[in-house]
């Protein structure tokens, strides 16, 4: 029997992606949920039949060929409310993906989950085991961990788009330059985030959740051909190698297992030399508040907030490369006192941040 998914960016890398893996392995679609990019949206909508979609803004409706549309963030939860599947898939960038978060798991569902603001803004009040994380870092820790104890875990880290620029240089780097990924293409915020290190930083609070330790940290690792390591109590650490291709967490994440190749292998002689690099708060000024946020996850609702603000000024040519490290400094000393004691706090401070760096 094939089972069935919801699916929350569909029109994105990862969306992608997880219709490539459900097609493969027969999994119904049940619903669609994309942004802007409604022509993609249509072609997916003609190969998988879904029952429902939903779409960012009303304005773009009459544009889609379904007779069943919901518009906006009411309108993701309230599609989430007429379905059945089992399974969500959240791929939605930043603070909008909490809500349908929260809302599949208050209806039951299992939640594969590749939108990191979720766990960073409200870890603290998220059941983990409905949590399947479809980011590869964390895919690779529990692929690596099973039930042995480890002492440290670690992420790695590309480095973004200015990691060999001089710091004089990065001062007056542009909005596109930071899109320039030298791995891979992604989503505009995504690319942003990995050029100031704020996505890692994200991932290694979304680690402190999914794994329950503190003891987590981050190198550069240029080829991004290992993307975790598990250090053990028996002083071993082994690392995860595999192509930089999500394809594999997401089948683990629908299916639970996967016994044949998603993957080519990894050609060591093609990889020839590694390296791991420090991530230095010179470069990623974000850095310096590394270990403060682990020991303090409730914050991660102001690093969001305010990270999500400082981008869209960085691309509206408001502030620098480094203005934006600097708001999210900023509004996190003004707020360290802060912690919500339920989710309604929470959405108050993201208001209240936002507001201040406004």
């Amino acid at each position: 029997m094939s089972s069935s998914i919801v699916l929350l960016g569909s029109t994105g890398s990862i969306g992608v992606n997880t219709l490539l893996i459900a097609k493969r392995y027969n999994f119904q679609v049940e619903a669609l949920v994309a942004g802007r990019s409604i022509d993609l949206l249509n072609q997916q909508i003609v190969e998988f039949n879904p029952k429902y979609v939903a779409i960012a803004n009303e304005s773009d409706k009459a544009k889609v060929n379904h007779p069943h549309v919901f518009c906006g963030d009411s309108g993701i939860l309230e599609l989430l409310e007429r379905t059945s599947s089992p399974t969500i898939v959240n791929a939605l960038v930043g603070y909008t993906g909490l809500a349908p978060t929260l809302k599949a798991i208050e209806l039951g569902r299992k939640v594969a989950l590749a939108n990191k603001e979720s766990l960073v803004v409200a870890g603290e009040f998220i059941d983990m085991s409905k949590i399947v994380p479809i980011d590869s870092e964390h895919f690779g820790l529990w692929y690596l961990m099973g039930e042995r104890p480890f002492s440290k875990l670690y992420v790695t880290a590309s480095g973004g788009a200015f990691r060999d620029w001089e710091l004089e240089k990065m001062r007056t780097a542009t909005f596109s330059q930071a899109l320039k990924h030298p791995n891979w293409s992604m989503g505009a915020k995504i690319t942003i985030d990995s050029a100031t290190m704020t996505n890692k930083l994200f991932e290694l609070l979304e680690a402190k959740w999914l794994f329950n330790s503190s003891n987590i940290d981050a190198v550069i690792e240029k080829k991004s051909i290992i993307h975790a390591l598990a250090e053990f109590k028996d002083g071993s650490t082994t690392a995860h190698f595999a192509g930089v291709d999500m394809k594999l967490p997401i089948a683990f994440a629908l299916r639970g297992k996967v016994e044949e190749e998603i993957l080519p292998p990894v050609n060591l002689l093609e990889i020839g030399a590694l390296e791991f690099l420090p991530i230095e708060a010179s470069h990623y000024p974000i850095w310096e508040i590394k270990q403060h946020l682990l020991e303090n996850p409730h914050l991660g609702v102001v690093v969001n907030a305010v990270n999500e603000e400082a981008i869209k000024k960085f691309e509206k040519d408001e502030i620098n490369f480094f203005g934006m490290g600097k708001m999210v400094l900023d509004a996190y000393k003004k707020f360290e006192d802060i912690k919500a004691k339920d989710i309604k706090e929470i959405i108050e401070i993201d208001k209240e941040v936002r507001k201040y760096v406004g």
